[in-house]
């Protein structure tokens, strides 16, 4: 027998339907946020030169930039939950751009730079918040075809790294050679926000608050079918028909409440879709029970993120601020007239090289639940270690060892926090649990100002390696954790 092919039917290829690339638009917010946070970085040695500022000014400045950034992802993720993503991303990147342009004005009046890094960290975090939750549900059905959460998660890190990367190297790079360098420096920054902005401008609201109209019947079948779901992701048929039967009672009572009569056959219907729903949502239920709404499954995804996700995420970012605002400056002394060329290169090996651990990250989460974290809190002692050398012996290609190093503890540590995240929050919760994530990673950037205070104490050599130390008793306790995890 011979089958045409309807006209304009599309071919029977087997693949997915085409559907438009809305993550990667919304990808480039999640780098202007990176280039943002640390075109700053570069310019650390520039500032101290050029304009006078102390080392205790320049580090408070860094510092300065967490105290904006911390209360906004905090604030930022029940906001995008209840409001939406997409007016949250634009506000925050509207922010963004007016604390650049109040550090280009820096040179003229330096006390404008502490309000522009304030409020680059308050654009940083709202964005990175809503942002992160926006790419993530992006790349996943039905907007795009991620093959897992965790993959659907980590795009939003990629995108932050090749914005922390380029970032701070072309920042470095115009102030080395151009004119004006403190003003220059930050415009590729407000082409980039703006460029940012008009490709997202067509990119679909994906809150789940706003765009399912079934998501609170949902819920309420998730709230009445937890133990059920349990039993249903075990094979057990005796708990698919109980959750039919929930499921059932819910739409009864959802039909009394609107005054319409079930007649039999709605009834039977009802309990098939019932089950199909509470199949579905068994199948689709993070580990340690995030999916449940109820108090015992909102305590397991918290539990399992306290104790294996919050533990690694200070060392996300505190491992990259060691390498880009305290080693550059120990170890340049040989280095005259190309120390901002220098804190540029820093700036991009470090981010970049987590760019290129994201492989690794992925067959590392494919073995263990912790083998990721495990392998990055590794990578930071060794590189606080090979900083400590850098450092003793005033080498600046040692310290970019190092810097690299440390950029693949910090690609390694975010890939496990954003894969872990994904698979404990419920989508109605997802910024929220996002932004907690990246609130602890931020407390990482006050380690140079840390740094700062006790090197009127301790030699820096010394610093490097207690912060190599505490990087490996972190290291034991959750490897320790993720044992009884698995047990």
């Amino acid at each position: 027998m011979t089958i045409t092919a309807t006209p304009g039917a599309p071919p029977a290829t087997g693949r997915h339907p085409h559907r438009p690339r809305h993550w990667l638009r919304a990808g480039w917010l999640m780098t202007a946020s990176g280039w943002s946070a640390n075109q700053f970085s570069a310019l650390l040695g520039a500032y101290r030169a050029d304009l006078g500022l102390t080392t205790a000014a320049t580090t408070g400045l860094f510092g300065v930039y967490v105290l904006g950034l911390v209360p906004a992802l905090l604030l930022a993720g029940p906001l995008a939950d209840r409001h939406g993503r997409r007016p949250l991303v634009y506000a925050a990147l509207a922010v963004s751009f007016l604390s650049t342009c109040l550090l280009m004005a820096g040179p003229a009046a330096t006390w404008l730079l502490w309000p522009g890094r304030f409020l680059t960290g308050l654009g940083a975090g709202a964005l990175l918040t809503a942002g992160s939750a926006w790419v993530k549900e992006l790349s996943s059905p039905p907007h795009g075809t991620a093959a897992t959460p965790g993959a659907a998660a980590r795009r939003s890190g990629l995108f932050l790294s090749a914005g922390f990367a380029s970032g701070g190297l072309a920042a470095a790079l115009i102030a080395q050679w151009s004119p004006h360098p403190m003003v220059m420096a930050y415009l590729p920054h407000l082409l980039l926000a703006t460029a940012a902005a008009v490709s997202a401008a067509r990119v679909p609201e994906t809150s789940p608050s706003l765009t399912s109209p079934s998501l609170t019947r949902t819920l309420r079948l998730h709230n009445v079918n937890t133990e059920g779901l349990r039993r249903v992701a075990s094979g057990s048929t005796s708990a698919a028909n109980a959750g039919a039967a929930n499921a059932n009672a819910v739409d009864r009572t959802d039909a009394r409440t609107n005054g319409a009569k079930t007649n039999g056959a709605k009834t039977n219907a009802a309990e098939a879709n019932g089950a199909n729903a509470a199949k579905d949502l068994a199948a689709n239920a993070p580990a340690g029970g995030a999916g449940g709404a109820g108090a015992a499954g909102r305590r397991a995804p918290t539990r399992s993120f306290r104790r294996l996700v919050l533990p690694v995420a200070p060392w996300v970012f505190a491992a990259p601020a060691i390498a880009f605002a305290v080693v550059p400056g120990l170890v340049d002394a040989g280095l005259d007239g190309w120390e901002t060329a220098y804190a540029g290169i820093i700036t991009a090996v470090t981010p970049g090289a987590g760019l290129l651990v994201a492989p690794l990250a992925r067959r590392l989460a494919a073995r263990h639940r912790v083998a990721t974290a495990l392998a990055g809190l590794a990578t930071v002692a060794v590189g606080l270690l090979v900083a400590a050398l850098a450092v003793a012996h005033t080498q600046p290609a040692v310290a970019l060892l190092a810097a690299a190093l440390l950029g693949a503890g910090y690609g390694l540590c975010v890939a496990h926090g954003l894969t872990e995240v994904a698979a404990l929050a419920p989508p109605h919760r997802l910024a929220r649990l996002t932004a907690g994530f990246w609130a602890v990673c931020y407390l990482g950037f006050c380690a140079p100002y840390a740094f700062t205070l006790l090197s009127g104490a301790f030699s820096p050599p010394a610093i490097l390696i207690a912060a190599a130390v505490l990087a490996a008793l972190t290291l034991a306790v959750v490897a320790l954790r993720g044992v009884r995890t698995a047990s």
